[in-house]
């Protein structure tokens, strides 16, 4: 892990705040603390972090509208984490644009496992500049699925959608190269959390759907290929075979 890694810190409970700072640096990650959603949007623009912890109840604007006016411009990691348990929340928020959701109370060392495993699907490895120069481009080496105009890379995290590279956050990135590499194969709800997720994950199979959406919203289906919903099962990465 990056010792200069920043993370930022939006929380107007100090006491959590701090705890949380203590466990990041003892990881030897850089951090800042913003108490206000105002100053925390403010904060991020100067900061510029690596990833967000992000608190729902904050003075100023609160924590969904603070992922709004963040998501208009960046992809970074963001983690909420909230006393609200409620399905709406979660739902809520990860249709705004976070990444994971976390519910207090919650244990520090726990928070940083997260932190250092959403930074570790999120950070593409660089690409050497050697990589131009050989017969394969960058983005079809190490472990990866292609269809026609569409590339989604494991092994640097990218996506070339019609020749462009394509910005997603982690767990859109995670379905959509999970569903593609299963190609025609139709999975439940339950198994994507599962298999995408992770056996730990507490949330609901309404996740799943806002995620697709959020999918579906940045990728048209293409004209060999296209993210299908099997109705009353699931979702499959369905390819059109020709005859």
């Amino acid at each position: 892990m990056s010792s200069n890694q920043k993370i930022l810190i939006v929380d107007d409970d100090s006491n959590i705040a701090e705890l949380l700072e203590l466990y990041l640096n003892k990881e030897f990650f850089d951090t800042k603390i913003s108490g206000d959603g105002i100053e925390a949007v403010r904060t991020f623009e100067e900061y510029k972090p690596d990833l967000i912890l992000l608190d729902l109840m904050l003075p100023g604007i609160d924590g969904y509208e603070v992922c709004k006016r963040i998501r208009m411009t960046s992809n970074v990691p963001i983690i909420m984490m909230s006393a609200k348990g409620e399905t709406f929340d979660k739902v809520l928020g990860l249709e705004l644009g976070a990444d994971d959701y976390v519910m207090k109370p919650f244990e520090s060392k726990e928070m940083v496992a997260r932190v250092k495993a959403v930074l570790r699907r999120y950070n593409p490895q660089s690409v050497p500049a050697v990589a131009a120069s050989v017969q394969k481009p960058a983005e079809e080496k190490g472990e990866y699925v292609s269809y026609k105009d569409l590339i989604i890379n494991l092994t640097t995290y990218t996506v070339v959608y019609r020749g462009e590279i394509l910005s997603l956050p982690p767990k859109e990135f995670e379905l959509l190269y999970y569903l593609a590499s299963h190609p025609n194969q139709v999975f439940t709800r339950d198994q994507i959390l599962e298999s995408v997720w992770g056996y730990d994950y507490i949330g609901d199979t309404r996740t799943v759907d806002v995620h697709v959406k959020r999918l579906r919203e940045k990728i048209s289906d293409g004209k060999d290929w296209s993210l299908t919903t099997v109705w009353g099962r699931g979702y499959k990465f369905e390819v059109h075979i020709k005859n």
